[in-house]
């Protein structure tokens, strides 16, 4: 009799352990635990740690809730500037909600993914080039907003969007390439403008007062003579004056500080 009552002991032992270890669950810190009794949600969303579950009648689903880094395919498309661009993106979310993440939607990444993709295109078509290319940070929250709208009822947060690269085709680079290079040139041309214009201010204050002392004419000359001689150079150059010029064009006029000649028979 009482080798029968052991017997039955270890069975129930046996039988105990057993269930332990079909019911017992561990749940990680980064997971929640979604229960489902005879295919129904039952109760609240399981912590993290130990829980237990009903054997045969239960099934416990673990659900993520670390932010997901998402690569969204490049898409091509045509800006509202009728440009054909090829834009990829990055998606940052996270599920808020896992009972949500794991009873509306049949695979809540691949939604996201699709979602992202359908949305970029939508932005393109939407945007000028110059926005896509200076303007992201402004896309990116119109994106955002586009994708995090239909992601609520998902269980899912949108962290954040963010636009990788812009490709464009190569002629549109090159007309861009020819439209800077054209730009710093008209700025290199006004810049040089500017410059003979002050420098004309300055020779022209410069002629004045060397107008009121003739002196400062001639040391400036000397002062040229010896600057190209002290390059050793085999050619001088002498200054010839610019009043004798004056002269030689109007020979009927008298030298410098004298009376016109008359013609003869006056």
């Amino acid at each position: 009799m009482l080798q029968e009552l052991l017997t039955a002991a270890a069975a129930a032992g046996s039988a105990g352990v057993l269930y332990l270890a079909s019911a017992a669950r561990i749940v990680k810190q980064y997971e929640r635990g979604v229960v489902l009794r005879l295919g129904r949600l039952a109760g609240e969303v399981r912590q993290p740690g130990f829980t237990m579950i009903v054997p045969v009648v239960d099934r416990l689903h673990k659900v993520n809730m670390q932010i997901v880094t998402m690569p969204v395919p490049a898409q091509e498309g045509i800006t509202r500037d009728n440009v054909t661009v090829r834009v990829d993106a990055v998606v940052y979310f996270k599920v808020v909600d896992a009972a949500y993440a794991l009873i509306r939607v049949e695979d809540y990444k691949f939604a996201v993914s699709q979602m992202a993709q359908t949305s970029l295109r939508s932005i393109i078509g939407k945007s000028d080039l110059d926005d896509l290319l200076s303007n992201r940070e402004k896309l990116n929250q119109g994106l955002e907003l586009m994708i995090d709208s239909p992601a609520i009822g998902w269980g899912v947060q949108i962290d954040r969007v963010e636009i990788k690269d812009v490709s464009l085709p190569e002629t549109m680079k090159r007309s861009m390439a020819r439209q800077a290079e054209a730009d710093r040139e008209r700025r290199a041309r006004v810049i040089n403008a500017d410059a003979e214009r002050q420098a004309s201010k300055v020779l022209a204050e410069a002629a004045r007062e060397m107008s009121e002392t003739p002196a400062a004419l001639q040391l400036r000359l000397l002062q040229t003579v010896v600057a190209v001689a002290a390059e050793k150079n085999s050619t001088l150059v002498l200054p010839f004056p610019v009043e004798l010029l004056r002269f030689l064009e109007n020979p009927q006029r008298a030298p410098l500080g004298g009376t016109p000649e008359r013609p003869a028979g006056m």
